[in-house]
């Protein structure tokens, strides 16, 4: 059964203090197009920059997610977009005049109240989802952080953290599905440790933060100068509190185990930075804001490996990127100067491998080496060349209307010769990547032997230029 994006039917706003800003700031939530996603907008600045909520606009992961274009950026929008696909929304407009999300109570209800209020509205465009074929994992040893996912129906969280601290230890939870996001998660509130606060305070940071909207965690045997201290770091007349559970100013927990909950409503609000909701059963232990953007990078380039194999290999095998069809369609070699049959991996922006067949029919064996036929080297390293500006090309929208140049080639190194029967794999990785110019090193193998390698600098123009 088709299923159809959805937008808001109405415009609602909220104004509130931004948590690491200090900044009082309206953000207004206004319905978007059928196809525009998610998308801020800075009305306070010249020309009311707008800003795509995707993981190619994310600037900042220090403290929260901040998304940038220019010199214009939003940050700390993790709980708005959590409360907007908590409700299964597609496409929004949101307006802001300030450099960052209100805080609200530090959970996404507010912000989920307020899209209800708004209304949902059916629009006239298919709902696209990103699906897991093969397990998918991401581990960070020196943050101790592991997520793993699975192939699922619908979107699935199990979750795990371990703080190891007297009023914050193990916990769990899951979400089996996006319907008891609202009731189960929406409202867990962001929290942090009494020592951490502290720290930002001293520093000039967290100028929004107070112990309304987090929950702040003591340490055990805090004394009555403590609390008074921080009784004057916040501005506070009433006295400081601290609960059973080790909680400043007494905040009664919303859930028993509200601290990984919203854990799960942070990982909600990054992974819609994928743009396309997923279907897949995540599992993550003790993951934060850097592994889950970290997390949606990795599946986003196979998202645009994806794409790709749709646009080209039309329904072909999933274990080849592209075939020799595909690859005429990108680059504009042909024979008898094409020199890649096939493309095995690709991981768009980072590498790229190629296979080509070497048979005596090659017509270079005519008049290289008669009677002793050898490949020669320089069409080796074109080879490789092709298989890097396959890569090039490809982060253009119509690679069609472009071809690359290689400006140099440093560091050629021959080891072994190339005969007829032998299988070149051409093994390309990026140095550095900008839209128009590129550094890659290239190998090229024949089973495990290396036979060359180089430096390649290529730029990428119009044709018609």
């Amino acid at each position: 059964m088709t299923e159809y994006k959805h937008t808001i039917g109405s415009e609602v706003s909220y104004t509130g203090i931004g948590l690491h800003s200090g900044e009082i700031s309206t953000i207004r939530f206004k319905p978007g197009g059928p196809d525009e996603g998610i998308v801020f907008i800075r009305v306070d600045l010249p020309d009311k920059p707008e800003i795509p909520a995707d993981i190619d606009h994310v600037v900042d992961i220090s403290r929260g997610t901040t998304i940038g274009l220019g010199k214009a950026t939003v940050g700390t929008i993790e709980h708005v977009l959590s409360a907007i696909k908590g409700l299964c929304l597609d496409n929004i407009r949101i307006e802001i005049d300030g450099p960052e999300a209100p805080v609200a109570d530090g959970s996404p209800i507010v912000f989920l109240n307020l899209l209800k209020m708004a209304g949902k509205l059916q629009q006239d465009s298919e709902r696209i989802y990103f699906e897991i074929d093969d397990p998918i994992s991401f581990s960070a040893p020196n943050e101790n952080v592991d997520v793993v996912i699975v192939p699922s129906n619908e979107l699935k969280v199990t979750f795990m953290i371990d703080y190891k601290h007297p009023y914050l230890g193990t916990q769990y939870t899951w979400l089996p599905n996006m319907d008891v996001y609202e009731k189960e998660f929406a409202g867990a509130r962001t929290f942090c440790f009494i020592n951490e606060i502290l720290k930002l305070k001293k520093m000039g940071l967290i100028k929004g933060g107070s112990l309304e909207n987090a929950l702040v965690i003591a340490e055990p045997g805090i004394t009555e100068s403590e609390l008074q201290h921080l009784q004057d770091v916040f501005g506070y007349h009433k006295k400081v509190t601290v609960s059973e559970e080790g909680i400043l100013n007494s905040h009664p927990l919303r859930y028993y185990n509200e601290f990984v909950r919203h854990k799960v409503v942070d990982l909600i609000g990054d992974i819609a930075l994928l743009g396309m909701p997923i279907k897949g059963h995540i599992l993550a232990a003790r993951s934060g804001h850097k592994t889950n953007v970290e997390l949606v990078k990795k599946l986003r380039q196979i998202q645009k490996k994806q794409e790709l194999q749709k646009i080209y290999q039309k329904g072909k095998s999933k274990e080849l990127v592209f075939d020799i069809n595909a690859i005429m369609r990108i680059i504009p070699h042909r024979y008898p100067f094409l020199l890649v049959d096939k493309i095995i991996e690709f991981v768009p922006g980072e590498r790229i491998t190629g296979i080509k067949n070497v048979t005596i029919n090659e017509q270079f064996f005519q008049g290289h080496f008669p009677g002793h036929p050898i490949m020669p080297g320089v069409l080796i390293i074109e080879g490789m060349a092709q298989a890097g500006g396959i890569m090039l090309l490809n982060q253009l929208e119509d690679p069609e209307n472009y071809v690359a140049y290689f400006a140099s080639i440093d560091n050629v190194k021959f080891r072994k010769p190339v005969l007829p029967g032998d299988t070149l794999r051409y093994e390309l990785s990026v140095i550095s990547l900008k839209r128009s110019l590129a550094k890659m090193h290239g190998e090229t193998y024949v089973n495990d032997e290396k036979v060359a390698e180089g430096d390649f600098l290529a730029m990428i123009t119009k044709r018609n230029q």
